[in-house]
C-alpha cells in the first residue's frame, strides 16, 4: 500500500512580518513536518478554542447545537491565526461571495464576543481599522470633513467599496443606492475601541493606537455637526440610519436624513468618552497625537446641544420628518406576498418608495439601546435635554417592532435583546429562536448559499450571555442576574473580565461562579467576593 501526504503552505507578503511570500511558504513546509503532526496540531488548538469559548446548554439540544454551529463558523473565519493578520472579520465570514468579501459595521455585534474570550483577535481587527486610518482622513477630506469617515464596505486598502447602483431583482431595474451614507459605521468602530479598552483594562492600547483613531472619530462628527442658530441645537445631515430602507426624504433627490436619533444619541456617547479617553491618557499623550483641549471641551458643547425629534407619546423619531409619513397597510402586504422582509424592493416594484412610509429593515432608534444600557440611555437623553415617559423604552419598542420588517437577520437579536429588557419574556424568546435558526434553515429564502451571516451568529452568542444569562461587563464589577429560558435547565460558559478569568454554572435555583484571581462580582444588587479558584455557589 502507498500513502502520499501532500502539505500546502500559503503565504502572502501583504503582511508585515512576511518579507518574501515564496520563501516563507517554503520556511513553512519543514521536512520533519507530518500530516499526523499538523493533525495533532490543529485538533490541540481546537480543543483550546472550545475549552475557552463553549456554551453549554442542559434542556434544550436545538439551542446547544445552534450555539455551536455559531462559534464554529465564526471561529473559522477570525481565530489565533488573525492574531498575525492585516484582516478583520467581513459580514459573511469565509463562507461564500456575498458582499464580495468587504467589512461592514457588522463588527459591531461580533468584537464584543471577541473582546470576553479572545482579546487578542480582537485586537488584531482593531488594528485593520487603525491601519486604514489614513485611508479615512482621506474619505472625510473628499467630502469636506475633518478627522476620519470610515467606509461602509472596507476594501482590502480601507478605500470605499459601496456601490452606487441596486439592482431590484422584482423589477429587474437598477437605481440609486445611497446606502454608503451610513455614516454609523464609523460610530461602531469607536464603541468596540472603548468596549475593548473596558473588558481588558488595554491602557497601552489605548495610548498608542485606540484613542487616536476615536479623537479622529469625534474630529469628524464634530465637523459634521452644524448649529441651527434658530433652535440653538446641533443637527447633523446627510446620513442614513441602520435601518436602509430609508435613503432621502420623499420630497428630494439627495440622499441622506437630517437628526437620525441612533446617529445623534452614539454621537452624544462617544464625544462623552472622549472626556474620559482624555482623563485616562493625559494631556500630554493628546497634543502628541496633534488634539487639544478646546477640541474636546467644543465635543462636550455639541454632546448637550444635540436634536432629537419626539412627540407627545415619548417615542423618539427614527429622524427628522419621520412623523409625518404614512403608515403602511402591513396585514394587506402580508396576505398578498407572504414574505414581507425586503419591503423596499416590493414598494418599489409597485412604483412606490420606502422613503414615503414608516416601514424599517431592521432596528435604527432601538439600536441604541442594544449597544448601551438604559440608564447611559437615560443619562444621554436627560443631558440633552429631553424629559420622556418613564415607560418610554416599552413605548418605542412596540411603535417600532409593529413598523419592521426584518428585512435583516440583525433585527431580531436587537429586538429579542430589548423585548426581555422590557419583560416581555415569551416575545423575546419567539424573535431569539428565528435569529438563531435564520442560517440553518434559511430564514430569508436563498441568502445563507451566498455566505453565513457572522454578526447574527455572534449576536445570538451574546444574547445567551447578556440577556439569558444576565451578563453585564458595562460596570466597573462584573454584574449577573439570571434569566433563562423555562427549558434550559442549566448553562455553563467562561469569560475574561478585566484580567481575571470567569467560569460560570448558572440555573433557575442555583448558580456556580469561579475566579482565576480574588475578585467581587455583582449579582443584582447583592455582591459577591470570590477566591482565587474556589468555586462560589449562590
Amino acid at each position: 500500500m502507498l500513502t502520499l501526504e501532500k502539505l500546502v503552505s500559503v503565504c502572502s507578503d501583504k503582511e508585515d512580518f512576511v518579507e518574501d511570500a515564496l520563501s516563507s511558504a517554503l520556511k513553512a513546509l519543514q521536512p520533519a513536518l507530518r500530516f499526523d503532526q499538523l493533525l495533532k496540531d490543529s485538533s490541540d488548538q481546537w480543543a483550546q478554542l472550545w475549552n475557552e469559548m463553549d456554551i453549554r446548554i442542559s434542556g434544550d439540544r436545538m439551542s446547544q447545537k445552534l450555539l455551536r454551529l455559531h462559534l464554529f463558523h465564526l471561529l473559522v473565519s477570525v481565530s489565533h491565526f488573525n492574531e498575525k493578520l492585516d484582516a478583520s472579520i467581513t459580514a459573511r465570514g469565509l463562507h461564500g461571495e456575498a458582499y464580495r468579501g468587504h467589512i461592514f459595521w457588522d463588527e459591531l455585534f461580533i468584537l464584543p464576543l471577541y473582546d470576553l474570550h479572545l482579546p487578542a483577535v480582537a485586537k488584531s481587527m482593531l488594528m485593520y481599522r487603525y491601519r486604514r486610518l489614513a485611508k479615512a482622513r482621506e474619505y472625510a477630506l473628499e467630502h469636506g470633513f475633518k478627522g476620519a469617515m470610515f467606509p461602509w464596505q472596507s476594501g482590502s486598502d480601507g478605500r470605499e467599496e459601496t456601490q452606487v447602483l441596486h439592482l431590484n431583482p422584482l423589477t429587474g431595474k437598477w437605481g440609486d443606492d445611497h446606502s454608503s451614507l451610513q455614516r454609523h459605521v464609523s460610530l461602531a468602530i469607536a464603541y468596540n475601541v472603548w468596549d475593548y479598552y473596558w473588558i481588558n483594562d488595554d491602557l497601552d492600547f489605548l495610548k498608542k493606537f485606540g484613542m487616536e483613531m476615536f479623537f479622529d472619530i469625534c474630529r469628524f462628527w464634530a465637523s459634521k455637526a452644524v448649529l441651527n442658530e434658530s433652535t440653538g441645537r446641533y443637527e447633523i445631515r446627510g446620513v442614513m440610519g441602520p435601518d436602509e430602507f430609508h435613503e432621502h426624504m420623499p420630497d428630494s433627490e439627495e440622499g441622506g436624513l437630517k437628526d437620525n436619533t441612533y446617529t445623534n444619541l452614539m454621537v452624544a456617547w462617544m464625544f462623552g468618552k472622549a472626556q474620559e479617553i482624555n482623563e485616562l491618557v493625559g494631556w500630554q499623550k493628546l497634543e502628541q497625537k496633534g488634539f487639544s483641549i478646546k477640541e474636546i471641551n467644543k465635543w462636550n458643547e455639541i454632546s448637550s446641544k444635540l436634536n432629537i425629534v419626539t412627540n407627545s407619546e415619548g417615542i423618539l423619531a427614527q429622524y427628522d420628518g419621520y412623523f409625518e409619513l404614512d403608515e403602511l397597510d402591513w396585514n394587506y402586504y402580508k396576505q398578498k406576498y407572504g414574505n414581507i422582509y425586503r419591503m423596499d424592493r416590493i414598494l418599489k416594484a409597485e412604483g412606490k418608495s420606502p422613503d414615503a412610509f414608516k416601514v424599517a429593515k431592521q432596528a435604527d432608534t432601538l439600536m441604541t439601546f442594544y449597544n448601551l444600557n438604559k440608564k447611559e440611555v437615560d443619562a444621554l437623553l436627560t443631558k440633552l435635554g429631553y424629559d420622556l415617559p418613564e415607560d418610554y423604552l416599552q413605548r418605542n419598542l412596540h411603535y417600532y417592532l409593529a413598523r419592521t420588517s426584518h428585512g435583516s437577520t440583525l433585527s431580531r437579536v436587537v429586538h429579542a435583546r430589548l423585548a426581555a429588557m422590557v419583560g416581555d419574556r415569551k416575545m423575546s424568546w419567539e424573535l431569539y429562536q428565528d435569529a438563531l435558526g435564520s442560517d440553518f434553515v434559511d430564514i430569508q429564502g436563498g441568502t445563507t448559499g451566498e455566505g453565513i451571516h457572522a454578526g447574527v451568529m455572534a449576536g445570538t452568542i451574546l444574547i445567551a450571555l447578556n440577556t439569558f444569562a444576565g451578563i453585564n461587563f458595562r460596570e466597573q464589577k462584573l454584574q449577573f442576574m439570571p434569566n433563562l429560558p423555562d427549558h434550559w435547565k442549566k448553562m455553563s460558559f467562561k469569560i475574561n473580565f478585566k484580567g481575571v478569568a470567569f467560569s460560570f454554572e448558572l440555573g433557575h435555583d442555583i448558580c456556580r461562579i469561579l475566579a482565576n484571581k480574588a475578585t467581587t462580582v455583582v449579582m443584582g444588587s447583592k455582591e459577591i467576593q470570590l477566591k482565587p479558584n474556589e468555586w462560589v455557589t449562590v
